[in-house]
């Protein structure tokens, strides 16, 4: 589904990821994040406490953004997420968080998120287009 543009901005840049409930929006960074060979991005949890609530309560809906903040190259990626607390991917988040955090915090699970619409943020002439 990314082309290696979109995918190489998604590797190599910080995520955004928003959801919303009630009303409520909610926007939080992450840094433990990869993209899967199959298309799915997966974000360890950390501290997702209102987004975990929040894709609980909204069918799964989340929206992440990621850009280069040197090209400005950015996209926006709309899917569903659904959360996991076992399995390889939860593993590898954990063992990640344990070294970074000296073992003072841990990954309790992982989101894995199905993509459904990729969106140009970058600005210029392809700016909002759907890929």
């Amino acid at each position: 589904m990314f082309n290696e543009n979109v995918k190489k901005v998604l590797t190599e840049n910080m995520w955004d990821v928003a959801t919303c409930s009630d009303g409520e929006p909610n926007v939080v960074p992450v840094a433990f994040k990869d993209v899967t060979e199959d298309g799915k991005l997966v974000i360890g949890d950390v501290f997702l406490e209102t987004t975990l609530k929040n894709i609980q309560s909204n069918n799964g809906k989340v929206a992440i953004s990621a850009y280069d903040a040197k090209s400005l190259e950015g996209y926006q990626i709309k899917g569903i997420a659904a959360y996991v607390t076992e399995g390889e991917v939860v593993d590898t988040f954990k063992a990640m968080v344990e070294k970074m955090f000296n073992g003072a915090a841990t990954a309790k699970g992982a989101l894995i998120i199905t993509p459904e619409k990729i969106i140009v943020s970058t600005p210029g002439v392809d700016n909002k287009k759907v890929l």
